[in-house]
């Protein structure tokens, strides 16, 4: 087995891990993610079958090359229309919305349970008028908002969303008194999607961000 894999080529490295690309890509739930990764692929098996002298291996893998272009141009350029939508707290889509997503929901934040006395602000965000996430949060009386559930379908996991709720409806948090956002990092991924977002992790290790800025 180290034999074989000790006698390829470089060429011949590039057109498995072409391949493997291409088969990562085919497992990504979000469109931008397998777009991304695709793009990748494609390019390398491309390049690899244009060198080996297998051009019909090389032209398809240049047009998909292309489309993933022309498609990851279109999601990062074109204008989303983003609002939210209130809701009750025993509103029965969100009920629906929460045990349909339970699975996924678990895997980003184990443990979640629905507790509507918890759930003072909560809304669904709309890109062009389609669901594309969640928000739970509970607001005390000092003015901080604990975020409860910060939920994304994986169609829309490219943090737009995130940046539409932390930045954008900033002055819709304040107008209210909140003054801070507190949310506990689920894992590693977790954490890094709230850094992203201005979150910084206080002394507890709880992520927090300030609003007054």
């Amino acid at each position: 087995m180290f034999q074989i894999l000790a006698e390829l080529s470089l060429l011949e490295w590039v057109g498995y891990i072409a391949s493997g690309i291409i088969a990562l890509s085919m497992t990504m739930n979000s469109i931008v993610k397998f777009r991304l990764i695709n793009l990748v692929g494609a390019g390398l098996f491309s390049t690899y079958g244009f060198i080996i002298g297998a051009y019909p291996v090389g032209i398809l893998n240049a047009f998909i090359f292309s489309v993933d272009i022309y498609y990851l141009v279109g999601i990062f350029g074109r204008k989303e229309n983003f609002e939210i939508l209130e809701i009750r707290a025993d509103n029965r889509y969100l009920l629906r919305f929460l045990d349909f997503h339970d699975k996924e929901i678990q895997k980003f934040f184990p443990g979640f349970t629905y507790k509507p006395e918890l759930n003072t602000i909560s809304f669904f965000v709309l890109r062009n008028m389609a669901v594309a996430g969640l928000f739970l949060g509970r607001r005390t009386e000092e003015g901080i908002l604990h975020v409860g559930l910060d939920y994304v379908v994986p169609e829309y996991r490219d943090f737009k969303n995130g940046k539409f709720v932390y930045y954008h409806l900033k002055k819709r948090f304040k107008d209210k008194g909140i003054t801070k956002v507190v949310a506990p990092a689920s894992g590693r991924k977790h954490a890094g999607y709230l850094m992203k977002l201005g979150f910084a992790r206080n002394p507890e290790g709880v992520f927090e961000k300030l609003l007054n800025d």
